[in-house]
């Protein structure tokens, strides 16, 4: 544990308060290999992002398993991943495609890393929007839909007429869970979105660290061989990359 950063001390707490509900400051010292004055410190800042709600001697999650963590939560953890899989999933998208963008934290970083591409590109939350905005070479479409406050990702009937009426070369998929069995989303009409978004375009590149390989999700979105690839990083256990190539979709690790 020598050497832990302060960002990686938030994500281990993060993820150990998550999954056991509630912590206390001595398990999480144990965990992080630091002082319990050092987590206490971790817990307040945590506590002040919104991310655990803090009580005295440790800390409790703010979310329920099976509920999608807040989108400020998410954005913090493995950002370099999530570089990492933006970074490749841009070198597949050649100049002067039509892309349409899922929301989530992932695809946001694939929208960063397309502001200085000829493309043409439908985002399906404002957050990537709003990162593509002023890209000179780029043409933005935007969709109706309903926002999401907590996502700012637009859902509902306008958002699914406007993916209904055009056709797409790529659609970047974000994943809440992907497993052999298929892609899941915590959220009924975030999944209708991702279906629509799936009908909408010839290739789909789903997105996803290997976290998300574990992870079932309420809503049924797609069977994997609906996928025209997974992007993710190379740190995936085989066992998983595995099932999935032979669930009947191309796993490509960076």
């Amino acid at each position: 544990m020598a050497g832990m950063t302060m960002g990686d001390r938030h994500r281990r707490i993060l993820d150990a308060v998550q999954q056991a509900g509630r912590l206390g400051v001595t398990q999480l010292a144990e965990l992080t290999g630091t002082s319990e004055m050092t987590v206490r410190r971790d817990l307040e800042q945590l506590a002040d992002q919104g991310m655990i709600e803090r009580y005295r001697g440790g800390a409790r999650s703010l979310t329920l398993r099976g509920e999608e963590p807040p989108f400020a939560m998410r954005k913090q953890d493995d950002w370099d991943a999530k570089r990492r899989i933006a970074e490749a999933v841009a070198g597949l998208i050649t100049e002067g495609e039509a892309v349409v963008l899922d929301s989530g934290t992932t695809c946001l970083e694939v929208a960063r890393v397309l502001t200085g591409r000829r493309l043409t590109v439908m985002p399906m939350s404002m957050h990537a929007a709003n990162a593509l905005t002023g890209a000179a070479q780029l043409r933005l479409l935007m969709p109706g839909g309903e926002l999401r406050s907590d996502e700012l990702a637009l859902t509902g009937p306008l958002a699914q007429a406007s993916l209904a009426a055009l056709r797409f070369d790529t659609a970047i998929l974000g994943c809440c869970g992907l497993t052999a069995d298929g892609l899941t989303a915590y959220d009924l009409a975030d999944a209708a979105i991702k279906r629509a978004i799936i009908a909408s375009a010839h290739r789909v590149i789903a997105v996803a660290d290997p976290a998300k390989f574990t992870r079932t999700a309420l809503a049924f979105v797609a069977p994997v061989s609906e996928l025209s690839m997974v992007v993710t990083t190379s740190d995936a256990a085989e066992e998983h990359t595995i099932a999935l190539t032979a669930a009947g979709t191309v796993v490509h690790a960076v």
